[in-house]
């Protein structure tokens, strides 16, 4: 079932979703499901070319917010049943279940570990463990002395985040107009009545922004001011490195927020992004900084993946690996809980500000946007209704 790009927008649509990441893609998933006809336009030449494939590419049941991760078990649900949940063949998400393994080298992070765990047990999610320093080492012997503790869930994994998109746009069986940046609403008798476009206008009941970095851009074309700010999220891939093993989980240094996984070529991902990391300009081009590479792998910086893995000192000392760095952004916002709703403009919703968590959480939120765009959700239930009381916590660690 491959994708249906159209040459032209169309004069109409029956809905038009802006932006072809993993939000959008999965908003016109659920909402042709509802019988919706669904029309995405992008920006940019080809689906899934801006923050989705910038992302660590992976899903945990490890939330400590009780609505996110009901989100996320739905979400891991069509993953495990990817092909047919959507009813096509052509995006297998090369899933991996490697499972997700948060180190500590401190007595505190290990009491929140377990007040976590004991939180995550009482929801439900009675398969994440506990596990002594010594018998994670049992288990990877590559870790740090240092680890006092790990808390890990074997059925958390990885997945390919671009046959994850492309997959929710074919099971659609949406129409695609790339090439195509949304400019501008236009709003009769009160209510939305179009989408302006860089290639035409474009007549429509509904509409919804799913722009991920851009979306608050996008949002001012209505007089829109959406409570999200962007923050740059780098990316460091090494193709080849020995030391990596190929079937390691995931791993993050709870302490630091510094993690990694093996890559599907033989080496692996790092990323970390530092909590007081300012917000920057939201950018269709979002520039690298070399630093992050030596930030991650000289031993010396305080956030070094070898802080609890001692084989990335082996990788620093060889110094022949090779490197390169991507970058997007996560669109945060203050409780870094998403905003899915009908704006204050009756026919314009928005489905953004995931604040790195779209990945995990994108799939089965579509549902939800999706519900509160039929009715069949009703919006005062919305816990992730726009005009709801932002809470500020602290920034997730990935």
């Amino acid at each position: 079932m491959p994708i249906r790009y159209l040459d032209a927008p169309p004069n109409a649509a029956e809905l038009v979703i802006v932006g072809g990441g993993v939000i959008g893609a999965a908003t016109a998933f659920h909402a042709a499901r509802a019988g919706i006809r669904p029309l995405i336009v992008e920006a940019r030449p080809r689906l899934c070319t801006l923050t989705t494939p910038v992302s660590a590419g992976a899903f945990r049941l490890q939330f400590d917010d009780l609505e996110e991760l009901e989100l996320v078990r739905s979400s891991a649900a069509m993953f495990l049943d990817f092909e047919e949940a959507t009813g096509q063949r052509e995006y297998d998400l090369a899933l991996k279940l490697r499972g997700y393994l948060w180190l500590t080298t401190d007595p505190a992070g290990a009491e929140a570990q377990l007040e976590l765990v004991t939180r995550l047990h009482a929801w439900g999610q009675t398969d994440v463990e506990i596990i002594s320093g010594d018998d994670v080492r049992n288990r990877w012997p590559w870790v740090s002395p240092d680890v006092v503790q790990a808390r890990w869930r074997a059925g958390d994994g990885f997945l390919d985040t671009k046959r994850l998109t492309f997959g929710l746009a074919a099971g659609a069986n949406a129409d695609v107009v790339t090439s195509c940046a949304a400019t501008g609403f236009h709003v009769s008798g009160g209510r939305l009545a179009a989408v302006e476009t860089s290639r035409g206008e474009i007549a429509c009941a509904a509409a919804v922004i799913c722009a991920g970095p851009l979306s608050g851009v996008v949002g001012t074309a209505a007089d829109l001011t959406l409570p999200v700010v962007t923050v740059r999220r780098q990316k460091l891939i090494l193709p080849e490195v020995r030391e990596v093993p190929p079937d390691a989980p995931f791993v993050i240094d709870e302490d630091t927020g510094a993690h990694w996984r093996p890559a599907y070529t033989g080496g692996a991902w790092l990323l970390f992004t530092d909590p007081t990391t300012a917000p920057m300009e939201p950018a269709a081009d979002v520039p690298t900084d070399h630093r992050f590479a030596f930030q991650l792998l000289d031993p010396a910086s305080p956030v070094a993946v070898a802080r609890v893995v001692p084989f990335w000192r082996d990788v620093w000392q060889r110094g022949s690996d090779h490197w390169l760095l991507q970058a997007g952004q996560y669109t945060v916002t203050p409780d870094h809980r998403p905003i899915i709703g009908e704006s204050s403009v009756p026919g314009l919703f928005v489905n953004t500000g995931y604040s790195g968590h779209g990945i995990m959480l994108g799939p089965a939120a579509g549902q939800v946007c999706v519900d509160l765009l039929t009715g069949a959700s009703p919006a005062a239930a919305n816990p992730f209704r726009l005009d709801r009381a932002f809470e500020p916590r602290p920034q997730p660690t990935l």
